[in-house]
């Protein structure tokens, strides 16, 4: 007879494309927003070969900030800053509105990078 802890590592739970709403977070659309924009910054900071030191002067901001925003400690970031970030470095930003299909219960949120 298996004991109680193997059988719970053998349940899957299907989660959603938000694991911040999975785990409960109300906010968890503004969370999965942030992460979406702090990962684009971290691939075109990594592929330029920045420093930290180099990266916070780019973006006009101190070394412990970019630490930060390296290990997606994204607290003291708002999602504006962070898109600011990225049209410093380079980048456009498109947002479109649109009605949300009748399969969606509310609207959501997508960012893509190109």
């Amino acid at each position: 007879m298996a004991d109680r802890s193997t059988k719970n590592r053998d349940e899957i739970t299907v989660g959603t494309t938000n694991v911040f709403a999975d785990l409960g977070y109300a906010d968890a659309g503004e969370r999965q927003t942030k992460l979406r924009l702090a990962y684009a910054i971290n691939q075109i900071l990594e592929s330029q070969n920045l420093t930290q030191a180099a990266a916070a002067e780019l973006l006009a901001i101190n070394q412990p900030k970019i630490s930060a925003l390296l290990r997606y400690k994204l607290e003291g970031f708002s999602v504006e800053r962070l898109m600011t970030f990225l049209t410093s470095l380079d980048r456009d930003i498109n947002i479109v509105i649109k009605k949300k299909p009748k399969a969606h219960s509310t609207g959501r949120i997508h960012i893509i990078a190109a």
